[in-house]
C-alpha cells in the first residue's frame, strides 16, 4: 500500500455501500467501476486467507465474503471497490486460498473444480490456470491456481498432495515434466528430472 494517501474511509462504510451494489446475484460488476481513489486501508489478507481490519481479524464469514466480492487487482495492487469509491488494502500472498477441489472425469479430460475458503469456485482450465512458484532458498512449492479477472489462490497444503497424486509425466515445451490436467490443458508442476534426480 502506498503511505502517501491514507483513506477516511471505514470498513463499514465500504461494506455499507458494497451491500447497496451487490443487490441481486452474481458478483458485482467492479471490472465496470471506476471511482475516484479514496487512499489505503488498514486492511490486510494473510497468506492463510484471513482478514485483518485494524489488525484483528474479521471474525464475520458474511462480511468476509463481501468484502471479496468486491476485490479487484490493478496491476500489482489490491482494492476494494464500490461505485462511489475505491480503497487500496494489502494482501500477504494471493487474497484467496484453494481449501478444497473436486474431479471429474480422468485422465486428459479430467476437470478439476477447485473451491475457496469464501466459497468461490473456478474450473482450472486455460482461462484460469495452475502454476506453481518455488522459493529460491529452500526450493518450497508455492501451488496457485486463477478465480477469476487476476485473482488467485493459494492452493493449500492437503489440495496439493492430492494433486501431486493426480499428477502424470509429460512433455512440455520440450522438457518432460511432472503436472497434471485439467480441460484438456497440462499444467507443468515440478520438472521430472527433478523427481529422478538427473541432469
Amino acid at each position: 500500500m502506498s503511505a502517501e494517501k491514507i483513506t477516511t474511509s471505514s470498513a463499514e462504510g465500504i461494506a455499507t455501500a458494497a451491500r447497496a451494489a451487490t443487490k441481486g446475484r452474481g458478483l458485482p460488476p467492479v471490472h465496470l467501476w471506476n471511482p475516484p481513489f479514496c487512499g489505503d486501508l488498514d486492511m490486510r489478507i494473510a497468506r492463510d486467507g484471513t482478514w485483518f481490519y485494524l489488525g484483528t481479524p474479521i471474525g464475520r464469514f458474511e462480511l468476509v465474503k463481501l468484502f471479496s466480492s468486491i476485490l479487484r487487482k490493478d496491476g500489482p495492487n489490491y482494492f476494494l471497490v464500490t461505485p462511489v469509491e475505491k480503497v487500496g488494502i494489502t494482501v500477504e500472498d494471493a487474497p484467496f486460498v484453494a481449501v478444497d477441489f473436486t474431479v471429474n472425469g480422468t485422465g486428459k479430460d479430467q476437470i478439476l473444480r477447485f473451491e475457496t475458503n469464501v466459497g468461490d469456485f473456478s474450473e482450472a482450465n486455460v482461462e484460469n490456470p495452475i502454476r506453481v512458484e518455488r522459493d529460491p532458498t529452500t526450493g518450497e512449492p508455492s501451488p496457485y491456481v486463477h478465480i477469476r479477472a487476476g485473482l488467485e489462490a493459494l492452493i493449500d497444503r492437503k489440495s496439493f498432495y492430492r494433486l501431486i497424486d493426480l499428477c502424470v509425466h509429460e512433455s512440455y515445451q520440450c522438457e518432460d515434466w511432472f503436472g497434471i490436467y485439467s480441460s484438456e490443458k497440462f499444467f507443468p508442476i515440478i520438472p521430472s528430472k527433478e523427481l529422478y534426480g538427473t541432469d
